[in-house]
């Protein structure tokens, strides 16, 4: 199980909202750590939330990495398939720990649009090795795929700590990976399609996670 390091998506990580250099120059400069001098001069448009304007990458791993859900996200990879990166995406966007990508070691960044850079992802060679990485750390596996036998999301007590496996567009999950799973989840749809894009379902069970586990402060009355 190695870290996945190959080389980041050509598309560059700007947004139309960004931020120039810091007012006022070097010498209203902020002195803490975390912030990246280069970014202080030239200003900052990367893709990031305003906590984050002007910080280093490292420093925003590291912040990161003090706030970081229990849940994993891991993904089969044997055919190339263009949602990963939309998937890493979302699980940087939900807080999850760690995207583990099972068989290829090369995946598609552009739809991460540069969060892998955020976001912890590592690769398992198979179903196997992935699996007894779970077991070690009685981590339990959930399977999301719309197969016989599976038990609605919407009616399902998400483990705090699990992972969440999802398969390739079309095909779904390996029969090998359904049998190795501790419970089979699917989405509830309402339409005429068999099934949604694997990057959407993949958001929509993180949400599923977010709002089982997740406290939001409600609006006062009145």
């Amino acid at each position: 199980m190695d870290s996945v390091t190959d080389e980041p998506a050509t598309s560059p990580e700007q947004t139309t909202h960004g931020v120039g250099p810091w007012p006022g120059g070097e010498q209203g400069w902020p002195r803490d750590e975390h912030y990246d001098p280069d970014l202080l001069r030239g200003g900052d448009t990367r893709n990031v939330i305003d906590r984050y304007r002007y910080w280093s990458m490292e420093a925003i791993v590291a912040d990161l990495d003090e706030h970081r859900h229990p849940f994993h996200v891991a993904i089969e990879n044997w055919q190339h398939d263009m949602n990963i990166g939309s998937i890493v995406r979302s699980a940087n966007a939900f807080g999850a720990d760690t995207v583990h990508i099972i068989g290829r070691r090369r995946w598609n960044k552009r739809g991460a649009m540069v969060t892998d850079r955020y976001q912890h992802v590592i690769n398992h060679p198979d179903v196997e090795t992935f699996i007894a990485w779970a077991k070690e750390r009685r981590i339990p596996v959930l399977a999301i795929d719309n197969v016989e036998g599976s038990v609605p999301i919407e009616t399902f007590d998400l483990p705090e700590t699990c992972v969440l496996l999802f398969g390739q567009e079309g095909p779904g999950l390996s029969p090998e990976a359904i049998a190795a799973a501790d419970a089979i989840l699917e989405i509830v749809q309402f339409g005429s399609t068999r099934s949604i894009n694997a990057s959407a379902a993949a958001a929509v069970v993180m949400h599923a996670w977010v709002l089982q586990h997740v406290s939001f402060p409600r609006p006062a009355a009145g």
